[in-house]
């Protein structure tokens, strides 16, 4: 069975189709809900070097009120995104599922398939 891994907010639809998605493939995810459980900054540096993209991709940028709360924008240098992240979980968008093929944001949810 592969290793799967799957950043989880169960209030948000795409990581909850997501994860059934996951789960009808017979699969059994370790389920981290990252508001729960916050990453720190290194741990969401990693993160984004597996994913290979910009730390601006990974900030849910749909979080106004966080975003303006954390003074924050898209042209933020990495180190202020990743910090605001650690600091506001909710500024982490999602879900991001990790397998031994890569790393990636899941948006649209059928996205998952290619890590499979």
């Amino acid at each position: 069975m592969t290793a799967v891994t799957i950043y989880h907010n169960p209030k948000c639809g795409t990581s909850r189709n997501v994860l059934a998605l996951l789960q009808d493939k017979g699969l059994e995810p370790v389920v981290i809900q990252y508001l729960k459980t916050p990453l720190d900054r290194a741990e969401l540096k990693a993160l984004v070097a597996r994913l290979g993209v910009p730390v601006r991709e990974v900030v849910r940028w749909k979080e106004a009120e966080a975003v303006s709360a954390a003074a924050i924008t898209p042209d933020s240098p990495d180190g202020e995104l990743l910090e605001a992240m650690a600091r506001t979980p909710v500024l982490m968008n999602r879900p991001i599922v990790v397998t031994q093929k890569g790393a990636r944001l899941c948006r649209p949810s059928e996205t998952v398939s290619e890590l499979l």
